[in-house]
C-alpha cells in the first residue's frame, strides 16, 4: 500500500516500487519510474456511502468489496518513456503508451474529487479515437498531468539532440571525402606535370639527325 506522502504528490526515482507491487511491469534497461500510484484511498468513499447503509440488508457488501478490490489491484505508472496502467481483480489488464505517440493529455476533477484531492488524467494519441488511456481517481491529477507534459518535452529534446549529433557526424564524413578527392586530384595533376611531352621541334631535330647519319654512311 502506498504511503500518504507518495499518494499526495508525484515522486521520482525507483524507490516508489518498495510501496507498490509492480511485478507486472516490464521496463527497458534505460527506462526509469518517475511516478507510481494506486487510485486515491478516498476514492472509495462514494462506494462506502452507498454500500454501508445497504450492508444491513447484505446488498451493500458486494459494492464495498468490489470498490476496495479495485482500489488495491489498480496501478498507474509514469516513466521517462511512457505511461502504464494495470487494472483487474480476477484478471489483469495492462496498457502502455509511449510518449512518442501521445498527442494530448488533460485532467479533470468532480466536485467530490476536488474536495477530497483526487481526479483523473486522460491521454489521447495521434491517430487514435478519443481517450486511449485514463488514470482514474489518482491523487493530485494536475501535478501528474504536468509531469507527463515535462517528460514528453524532455523526450523531444533528446530526440532533437540525437538528430543534431547525426548531422554533425555526416558533415564530418563529407569533409573527409572532399579532402580525399582533392588529394587524389592533386596527385593526378602532379604526375602529368612530371612526364615530359615531345614537341614538334624535337621530333624534327631527331629526323634531321637520323637523315644526316644515313648520308654519312
Amino acid at each position: 500500500m502506498l504511503s500518504p506522502s507518495l499518494q499526495g504528490e508525484p515522486k521520482t526515482g525507483n524507490g516508489v516500487t518498495a510501496d507498490l507491487d509492480l511485478d507486472w511491469l516490464s521496463l527497458d534497461d534505460d527506462e526509469e519510474i518517475r511516478w507510481a500510484s494506486t487510485p486515491h484511498r478516498y476514492s472509495v468513499v462514494p462506494a462506502l456511502l452507498v454500500g454501508v447503509p445497504l450492508s444491513l440488508v447484505l446488498v451493500g457488501i458486494p459494492i464495498v468489496a468490489a470498490s476496495y478490490l479495485q482500489y488495491k489491484n489498480t496501478n498507474y505508472v509514469v516513466t521517462n518513456k511512457g505511461l502504464y496502467s494495470k487494472r483487474g481483480i480476477l484478471s489483469r489488464d495492462v496498457k502502455q503508451i509511449g510518449f512518442e505517440k501521445v498527442q494530448n493529455s488533460s485532467y479533470s476533477q468532480s466536485a467530490i474529487g476536488s474536495s477530497l484531492g483526487y481526479g483523473s488524467v486522460e491521454v489521447s494519441t495521434a491517430g487514435g479515437s478519443g481517450v486511449e488511456l485514463r488514470f482514474r481517481s489518482i491523487p493530485d491529477p494536475a501535478s501528474v498531468q504536468e509531469l507527463i507534459a515535462r517528460e514528453i518535452d524532455a523526450g523531444k529534446r533528446d530526440s532533437a539532440d540525437g538528430d543534431g549529433d547525426a548531422d554533425d557526424v555526416l558533415a564530418e564524413i563529407l569533409v573527409e571525402l572532399r579532402a580525399i578527392r582533392s588529394a587524389v586530384t592533386d596527385d593526378g595533376a602532379g604526375g602529368d606535370a612530371e612526364t615530359p611531352t615531345a614537341t614538334g621541334e624535337d621530333v624534327g631535330a631527331e629526323r634531321t639527325a637520323s637523315e644526316t647519319a644515313c648520308e654519312d654512311r
